[in-house]
């Protein structure tokens, strides 16, 4: 990928869940589609993100995506995986920290997509939203 064609975009969100409640819904794939409403279904192996694992989401009209967890710290709250669908490859940066106080926040979520900057940009109102959901109940 051409350095002048990709790029990365960090988004956030802040919310009422502790951080040990979002980093749960963020590492275990069943919560994956009760988030983010662009996935329908995830087929993974594993009850929580593990370097090294492979699966599968589907998405809205069926679009099918394979995936690689690239990496996990549990203490530090970040993980990353990497994406493909067809010929898009993305990688997404994750991460859950606690949220600046004088907000009322408890706990902030935020990923940094790095793909081709189309691809970055149209995914932002979508990952904007599924943070959202991410941090808060529900």
């Amino acid at each position: 990928m051409s350095s002048v064609l990709s790029g990365s975009l960090r988004l956030s969100a802040s919310g009422s869940l502790t951080v040990d409640e979002v980093w749960q819904r963020y590492t275990e794939p069943v919560w994956w589609p009760h988030w983010a409403p662009h996935i329908r279904e995830v087929d993974y192996p594993e009850a929580v993100v593990t370097p090294g694992t492979t699966g599968r989401v589907t998405g809205v009209g069926g679009v099918v995506a394979l995936f690689r967890i690239d990496a996990v710290d549990d203490i530090a709250r970040t993980w990353s995986w990497s994406v493909r669908s067809g010929p898009l490859r993305l990688s997404f940066d994750h991460g859950v920290d606690t949220a600046e106080q004088s907000t009322g926040h408890v706990s902030t979520a935020w990923l940094v997509t790095h793909a081709l900057w189309p691809v970055v940009l149209g995914y932002a109102p979508v990952a904007r939203y599924s943070l959202g959901r991410l941090v808060t109940p529900g």
